[in-house]
């Protein structure tokens, strides 16, 4: 039977490897894509008429595979931070399943179809989770040093974008402001994804009280 603890530095290397094409593919979809740059979402290059749809759809799924790794990677003792990047992956996935219409429409300013909502919704949701998971890492003594030591730094940005993002929302609405912190936010995420992911991997020992109960030595 193999060893959970190098089934999960398996796992983290592979959710590396997922942030990293993720990236990559949403990047392509959007600097190529015909969206209107940093002044709308990152999501508009998925809508249906883009022609590199497509390879946005296809970096979203694989950001969702990441955090799927990332919370088979943690430790067990890490329960409350895994389930939270499981819902961030399943709102991740949902957000790239459901495309939303040219723009991207949100209330308070734009008038929104149903489509709309799910994956504006699940984008949220999905980031939220994220961000929660960063601080549930931080807030557990069995995480140990180097993962809250990620997990810190990313609260510490992302925390800020994330309020600076949903007060301009609801107050000037899409444009450059809210692209601009979006963009800084999705990069916060996928850092500290990746950074969690190197904390994990191969090579890399977690404390006893984050990799389970010692085994007991008899005579």
């Amino acid at each position: 039977m193999a060893d959970p603890g190098v089934l999960r530095a398996a796992a983290a290397s592979a959710a590396a490897g997922c942030v990293v094409a993720g990236v990559v593919a949403v990047t392509v979809a959007v600097v190529a894509g015909p969206g209107p740059g940093l002044t709308g979402y990152v999501s508009e290059a998925g809508v249906t008429d883009s022609g590199y749809a497509g390879a946005y759809r296809i970096g979203v799924f694989a950001l969702a595979a990441a955090l799927l790794l990332l919370a088979a990677a943690l430790p067990p003792a890490l329960r409350a931070a895994a389930g939270l990047l499981v819902a961030g992956a399943a709102g991740t996935a949902l957000s790239g399943a459901v495309t939303c219409s040219t723009g991207c429409p949100l209330p308070p300013f734009e008038a929104a179809t149903v489509a709309d909502l799910v994956h504006g919704g699940a984008s949220i949701a999905a980031t939220a989770a994220v961000v929660f998971a960063m601080l549930a890492l931080l807030l557990s003594p069995a995480a140990g040093r180097s993962l809250r030591r990620v997990a810190g730094i990313g609260a510490a940005l992302a925390l800020p974008l994330s309020a600076a993002i949903g007060l301009a929302m609801l107050t000037v609405g899409r444009g450059g402001l809210v692209g601009v912190l979006e963009r800084l936010l999705l990069t916060v995420a996928a850092a500290w994804g990746l950074a969690t992911a190197a904390v994990l991997g191969p090579g890399r020992r977690q404390p006893p009280s984050a990799a389970g109960p010692a085994p007991t030595v008899r005579a």
